[in-house]
């Protein structure tokens, strides 16, 4: 049996999550490094697009048009699907599409699949349940396949073991492929990896994919990817089943102009993927003999519903917001113990799960907006991560909120204390007589109790002034007299 990796929640709070990850010195050396370089081969090819604006104009304008029109452009892909030979199967959630998944593979008789790289497959934890069920999952993608070996968990949504650097993968890979004297050369490593896949590649029947886009009037699939395994896996097996989200669809074949030049560009600095697979459904004598595809919903209908954050679903997954993130660099992807990490992962993860898990992700972010400058379908994410905030603290959801939550009292606290001026002036006064013991010699308050030691822990706190730039403004009227 491969490694199983349990992606299921923990039910920590990303606070708690992150303050282990910034322990781990070694861990925030990898994330800076690799999505440094990320960053930077994206910003060069970026700037050789003189219509990128444009194009990210026109990605946000199609995607959005897809959502408006879900329903209709989701029918006519089953009907242009079904017409090619593919069969069509619809999960409303990660429990239905495994149902569905593990019913064709024991109708195959499969005890192992090869797998390409797939985030709606992380979603539903399909490979822990195939494990369960006795069939040893496969990962082929290199990332992937790494964090398989590692029995880790995947920490960016583009590059998965992104918190790994070379040396590490060669220890991993001389232990579990058993080559002791493998170096950390990255050629040496990819063809370990390419050594031990070859073999699963042209003996195992069965494979499992994802849909980086659905093509409606055609009823076509289309995966990207860098490495070549993708492609080996649509043309080997004889049975193909793909799990796709419905927020996947485009309306039309011609839409991929705009989306195969702004995905590359976006996610791993490329001006374009060196792979680029379409297919629909099956061809006799060419490809797999049975294609299926799964349709997955799981909360992406409740998403569509909330107009506000319905841009949640226009996602890509290029991860150009995880790259451009602050937080994501210092903390890295487990700190949000989900699938989906950074920026999108703050909106996308609480929503799926009904608003009952990830409370505290859509408070995971400074607000700077860099993942709405950089993201290629124009997704504002911090109006989301606002929007998500505001039903959590009105008590829409769970614990934290609530008329009498401790967030909901705090903000109205503040609310009205800027409201009212005597209510601001009277809280300085007795924030000022209340310092008196915290405040150190250097004018700076070093420590505060309960939720303010988060703040005082990392940051400087200065003192409330002796006199308010307010009461100097009076006192300096009354000196002349015109109070």
């Amino acid at each position: 049996m491969t490694p199983s990796v349990d992606t299921t929640w923990t039910g920590r709070s990303f606070p708690s999550v992150a303050r282990e990850m910034l322990a781990n010195s070694q861990l925030r050396r990898n994330v800076r490094n690799a999505t440094n370089l990320i960053q930077s081969k994206r910003e060069r090819v970026v700037r050789e697009m003189s219509d990128w604006e444009q194009l990210r104009e026109a990605g946000a304008a199609l995607r959005a048009h897809a959502l408006e029109h879900l329903d209709y452009y989701l029918t006519e892909f089953e009907e242009a699907c079904i017409r090619s030979g593919g069969r069509v199967h619809w999960a409303v959630d990660s429990a239905e599409a495994q149902r569905i998944v593990l019913r064709l593979l024991r109708e195959k008789d499969a005890l192992e699949v090869i797998k390409i790289k797939s985030m709606t497959s992380e979603e539903i934890d399909l490979n822990s349940t195939l494990d369960g069920a006795g069939i040893s999952a496969i990962e082929t993608d290199l990332a992937e396949l790494i964090i398989q070996l590692g029995e880790d968990r995947p920490s960016h949504i583009v590059v998965p073991a992104l918190h790994k650097n070379r040396q590490q993968i060669r220890e991993l890979f001389a232990r579990k492929m058993n080559l002791p004297d493998l170096s950390d050369a990255p050629e040496e490593l990819a063809a370990a990896a390419r050594r031990y896949l070859r073999e699963k590649f042209l003996s195992v029947p069965v494979a499992i994919c994802g849909a980086n886009f659905l093509i409606a009037e055609n009823g076509a699939a289309c995966i990207v990817e860098s490495e070549g395994n993708g492609r080996m896996c649509l043309t080997l097996p004889r049975t193909l089943i793909a799990i796709a989200g419905i927020d996947k669809i485009i309306p039309r074949f011609q839409d991929l102009e705009v989306m195969l030049q702004t995905l590359p560009r976006s996610a791993t600095g490329e001006r374009m993927n060196p792979y680029n697979s379409l297919w629909t459904g099956v061809h006799q004598g060419d490809g797999p003999e049975e294609f299926h595809i799964v349709l997955l919903d799981n909360g992406r209908s409740r998403i569509l519903a909330d107009i506000e954050a319905r841009p949640t679903l226009q996602c890509i997954r290029c991860a150009a917001c995880v790259n451009a993130c602050p937080v994501y660099h210092q903390t890295g992807g487990h700190a949000y113990d989900s699938v989906y990490s950074g920026p999108i992962g703050a909106i996308l993860t609480p929503q799926l799960a009904e608003m009952e898990e990830g409370r505290s992700l859509p408070f995971a972010s400074t607000l700077c907006g860099a993942c709405y400058e950089v993201c290629p379908v124009k997704i504002n994410i911090p109006e989301v991560l606002i929007h998500l905030r505001s039903r959590i603290v009105q008590g829409d959801v769970g614990t934290l909120g609530g008329a009498f939550g401790v967030w909901n009292l705090g903000m109205q606290a503040a609310r009205l204390a800027f409201e009212f001026t005597v209510l601001f002036t009277s809280g300085q006064k007795l924030a000022r007589v209340g310092q008196e013991v915290l405040v150190s010699k250097d004018g700076f308050i070093g420590w505060l109790p309960s939720i303010g030691a988060g703040w005082t822990k990392t940051r400087d706190l200065p003192s409330i002034p002796a006199q308010t730039f307010r009461e100097w403004w009076v006192e300096r009227l009354k000196a002349r007299g015109r109070v």
